[in-house]
């Protein structure tokens, strides 16, 4: 028995080397953390349970069956954070590159059937150099394979990516499919080609960084949520987002108590809003002012900016926070921003996270850029999600609710369950001055004095439509609030809505406009 225990401990220390120690210590030498200390990082201390330790490849054609290690480039198992159950596979470099062959994605694909099975989040550690040439056919199987239990697991666990390194090709792919991608600079980059294909067919000159690095697609493509400043800042941030996520599609996110009073007053929002309503200022206060806390877990901070997307609470309820970003682009959807918000919006449906909506909109960006790139289909997307959704959802006007922007945003119209406004709210078709001459402008170059005649009927227009009291006689407001209360008013809808229950037409599913 002793011997076969020893064989066994010498097998395992054999696994846990992954590729040896040389080639640990090159890539510990280049800053980089390996597999197993990225899980030892993530999960809590000695949670971790490891699955398949000692599978390896069964490829025996251009030399492979000299390279054979313990668990073949992947390791997978489970473990918990905070407590909380999840499952999580990590990318080993060390061996091959960590190029994916037919076993591990087997392996990978085994802690995503368990993670869906017991209702439980997955976790990808990617650092891949994607499939593996010597296998053809059975590793592009075996990316497929993933893929699918990709699609098959979405909107009922949440799935969360984490790239440390390269991720190229089919790799791109399952991250691309996940809820949250999060990337390190310098070290992590997602492309389906690389920079060599791109000079060969396109003839343009890129860096790695440029063509699919963690900036580029944080601010640039969208692609990635977050570009972590190193590894643990990575890992740090995909610990902190799954404290606001429930563990499944069935179940709510945690309630974390807070000693920050319900009926607290913030203000500072009565004054806020600056009398010209051409004057920025910035939604991010609205929002801290009135959750707990001021604690804000913002998603794509740097995509599409005009849109702030991220996670909070309301008297330790988790929410999911939409808000038009008055300081950039003043606010204007588009079609980066109108993306950013229907994923999210969606997400939030999919796992029981109530939207809170702040809105400061003039509309959508006009111009042939974004008409040539299909506004009116991605803006379409926002509108989808937020009608789509039966989630509760409250909507706060601030200030600017213009034309379709108005419509679009969590509008009473679109089933918003409480939709509240500030007394300084515009809601109309089209701001005062532009309406003003589309209704008069033939009419004023006749009068003896245009600008003043002009500015009369600006502001009759402005006392007629352009305030929140004509919505809330239509009901399309439920209250005109004062600013300072915003985060009672809310807490309390909250409450009311606890139990909200809301369904759509049986189908087999809706065809957005993608």
């Amino acid at each position: 028995m002793n011997k076969d225990l020893d064989h066994l401990m010498q097998l395992r220390a054999e696994a846990q080397l992954g590729g040896g120690q040389e080639r640990i210590d090159k890539l510990h030498a280049k800053g980089r953390m390996t597999a197993r200390e990225r899980i030892n990082l993530l999960l809590d201390p000695g949670s971790f349970e490891e699955f398949d330790m000692f599978k390896t490849h069964r490829c025996r054609d251009f030399g492979m069956e000299g390279k054979v290690f313990p668990g073949d480039g992947v390791v997978t198992g489970y473990g918990t954070v905070d407590g909380r159950l999840v499952y999580v596979y990590a990318q080993d470099p060390t061996v091959l590159g960590g190029s994916l062959s037919e076993t591990i994605a087997e392996k990978i694909c085994k802690v995503m059937d368990l993670a869906v099975k017991n209702g439980a989040p997955i976790i990808g550690l990617n650092d891949s150099g994607g499939a593996r040439i010597q296998e053809g056919i059975e590793s592009l199987a075996g990316y497929s394979d993933i893929f699918l239990r990709n699609v098959m697991a979405s909107g009922v666990v949440p799935q969360i990516s984490a790239i440390f390194g390269p991720c190229a090709g089919g790799a791109v792919y399952s991250p691309a499919l996940t809820d949250f991608v999060a990337m390190v600079k310098n070290n992590s980059y997602m492309f389906l080609t690389g920079p060599k294909v791109v000079k060969s067919v396109t003839h343009e000159d890129v860096t790695v960084e440029e063509l699919g690095g963690a900036d580029m697609h944080s601010s640039r493509s969208g692609v990635s949520d977050y570009a972590a400043e190193s590894g643990m800042d990575c890992v740090q941030y995909v610990k902190k987002l799954l404290s606001y996520l429930p563990q499944n599609n069935v179940e709510t996110p945690p309630m974390v108590p807070t000693l920050d009073p319900s009926e607290r007053r913030a203000e500072e929002l009565n004054t806020l809003i600056p009398d010209s309503a051409s004057t920025a200022y910035d939604m991010q206060e609205v929002i801290l002012a009135t959750i707990d806390n001021r604690d804000f877990f913002e998603i794509k901070r740097a995509f599409a900016p005009n849109l702030i997307i991220g996670f909070a609470r309301y008297s330790g309820t988790v929410v999911g926070i939409v808000a038009n970003q008055p300081s950039h682009l003043s606010g204007v959807l588009d079609i980066d921003s109108s993306i950013k918000g229907a994923r999210f919006v969606r997400f939030c449906d999919c796992f029981n996270i109530p939207v809170v909506t702040f809105v400061d909109v003039p509309g959508f960006l006009p111009g042939t850029v974004q008409e040539y790139g299909g506004a009116i289909r991605n803006g379409a997307k926002i509108l989808y999600a937020y009608a789509e959704a039966t989630i509760p959802k409250i909507t706060v006007i601030t200030r600017k609710a213009y034309g379709g922007a108005y419509c679009v945003m969590s509008s009473k119209h679109l089933r918003g369950d409480i939709n509240y406004a500030w007394p300084c709210a515009e809601i109309a078709v089209m701001g005062s001055k532009g309406a003003v001459e589309v209704l008069y402008g033939r009419i004023a170059k006749e009068s003896a004095d245009p600008a003043a005649f002009l500015a009369e009927k600006e502001a009759e227009y402005q006392e007629a439509v352009a305030n929140p009291y004509v919505a809330a006689r239509r009901g399309y407001v439920d209250d005109i609030i004062e600013p300072a209360r915003t985060r009672f008013r809310i807490i309390k809808a909250l409450g009311m809505l606890k139990d909200k229950r809301d369904s759509n037409p049986m189908k087999k599913h809706g065809n957005i406009p993608l």
